[in-house]
Parts: C-alpha cells; structure tokens; sequence
C-alpha cells in the first residue's frame, strides 16, 4: 500500500515537472522569435530623415516634366506620310494658296519647317534651306524645353540621398559616444533608417536619367527626319525654279 502511494506521489511529481519544464520551453522559443511590426510603406520611407523631403519634391518634378515633354514632343513629332506628296500635287498645278493650305493643316513640328520652305518659295535654294535649318532649330529648342532640368536631377538626387546617409550616420555615432552604448540593435537600425535615403535618391536619380536620354533620342531622331524632309522640299521646287530660269 506505502510503495503504491509512493510510486503515485512520484508520478505527480514527474508530470508536474514536465508541465512546467514545457512552458518554461514555450516563453522561451517566445522570447527567441520577436513579431516583426508591420509599417505603411510612407512610414517606412519617413524613416529616411528630412532629406527625403527634397528628394520626393525632386520625383514628383521629374514625372511631372517627363510626362509633359513626351507628350508634346510625340505630338510635334508626328509626321504625316501624305504631306509632300499632297504638296507636290499643289505645287505641280502651281496654286500656292492650295500649298499653304497644305501645311497650315499639319500643325507638327514637320509643318512648320515645310511651311517656312512654301513661304520662301522664289528666293535663292540656299537661302530656303537655311531659312527651314532656323525653323526647325527652333522647334528643337521648343522640345528641349525644361529636358537639362532632368539631366540635373539625375546627379543632385543621389547626391541628396548620400547626404541624407551620412547625416544619419554622423549622429548615430554621435549618439554612441554620448552613451558608451555600442550594440548592433542601435547600429544597424539607424543605418538602415539612413540608407532608405540613399535608395531613393538612386531611384529619383536613374528615373531622372532614363527620362532624360528617351527624350533626346526622340529629339535626335526628329532632327534626321527633318532633314530628309528638307531634301525633299529642295527636289520638290528646283525643277519649278530651272523652268522659272
């Protein structure tokens, strides 16, 4: 009978040790796994300091100015295949008001610079060509309105990121002097709070860079057209000008 109360006490006693054993377990896998806290994604860009602030004023100038310059140079850009075939036809019956006509309708940069060369019709080739070369540099600089400012941005937005780092990185060391208190929890929370600074003044930057050599490339290509377009204007009228002599 003793040894049956014994043996059940020591039971008792061993279960009891493994329920508390386990949860003394449990706190502490708890304790190892800490539950990461979730953030909006503005708070998290927050974290990267005031330098942040000129660096989004910067995003939002640089979609604002892309956006506007493609969408005007794609206007002005938009040639019209049918343009000196229809104006051939005008000038081959000899009615300039017909021809004016023509390139008044085309209201892109092609037009204007065609519309120069009717307009100069009956001066010397040389002059025409340079008066249509003027035209269309000028509808270049039209296009290239506001383009630098994205070429600037390219190299000032990275720079603000950078400074924004070492700002951070200049106080959080500041901090540890202060404090004697050197842990990697301090360290690395802080840097990684800077370097969201760096990240996107890299971001603005290649956007702002990207913008800037799409839109030269769409300009570039316009000032090959225009060129051939003002070959063609000078085969167009030199035979009216030799029957004219």
């Amino acid at each position: 009978m003793k040894f049956s109360v014994k043996f059940t006490l020591a039971l008792a006693f061993l279960s009891s040790s493994n329920f508390l054993f386990g949860q003394a377990d449990s706190t502490a896998q708890a304790a190892g796994f800490k539950t990461v806290e979730e953030i909006s994604a503005i708070d998290f860009l927050m974290k990267g300091g005031v330098f942040l602030i000129p660096i989004v004023l910067l995003l939002f100038y640089t979609t604002y100015v892309a956006v506007e310059r493609f969408l005007y140079i794609r206007r002005m850009t938009k040639q019209n295949m049918f343009l000196m075939s229809e104006l051939q036809t005008q000038l081959n019956s000899g009615n300039m008001s017909g021809a004016l006509d023509v390139v008044n309708r085309d209201q892109t940069a092609f037009g204007s610079v065609v519309k120069e060369g009717v307009q100069s019709i009956g001066r010397p080739i040389p002059q025409i060509e340079a008066n249509m070369e003027k035209v269309a540099n000028i509808e270049i600089g039209k296009m290239e309105r506001n383009i630098n400012h994205l070429g600037l941005i390219a190299g000032i937005a990275p720079t603000l990121g950078f400074i924004g780092t070492i700002s951070g990185v200049i106080k959080i060391f500041y901090s540890i002097s202060i404090s004697e208190n050197v842990s990697i929890g301090n360290i690395s929370g802080g840097l990684y709070e800077k370097m969201i600074s760096s990240g996107s003044g890299l971001v603005v930057g290649i956007l702002a860079f990207t913008a800037y050599h799409l839109l030269n490339g769409i300009i570039d290509n316009y000032a090959l057209a225009i060129q051939k377009i003002n070959l063609e204007f000078v085969k167009l009228i030199r035979p009216s000008d030799a029957n004219k002599a």
